[in-house]
This record gives C-alpha cells, sequence and structure tokens, in this order.
C-alpha cells in the first residue's frame, strides 16, 4: 500500500492495518522455518509496509 493511501486513513483503520500485516509477517516467518515459503522476497516487502504504516502513524501522533 502506497503511503498516500495509508495518510488518507485514520488511526484505528491504520492501527488495524498493522495489525494485518503483522499477522502475515508471522505466518511468512513460519512458512520460512518451514521451508514451505517459495518467494522470500514477501518477507521484506512486509517489513517495509510495517515500517511504512508505523512511520505514518508517528506522523500522526505528533500534529
Amino acid at each position: 500500500m502506497k503511503a498516500s493511501e495509508l495518510r488518507s486513513k485514520n488511526a484505528t483503520e491504520l492501527q488495524t492495518e498493522l495489525e494485518s500485516l503483522l499477522k502475515a509477517q508471522f505466518n511468512l516467518r513460519m512458512q520460512r522455518a518451514t521451508q514451505q515459503l517459495s518467494n522470500t522476497s514477501q518477507i521484506g516487502k512486509t517489513r517495509r509496509s510495517i515500517a511504512r504504516v508505523r512511520t505514518i502513524m508517528a506522523e500522526n501522533a505528533g500534529k
């Protein structure tokens, strides 16, 4: 999801998005540990998305 799309969301929507991304990251880590993950680049993409959401949340908290 792009940062411009995230900036249009409110705090509760951002928190929901963060929770779903953290669950997805956990699932990807478990798949990698059991050697079921074929596309390992998804882990990095998910990590960047989590960082993006947390950055937007910090920007909103500072306002």
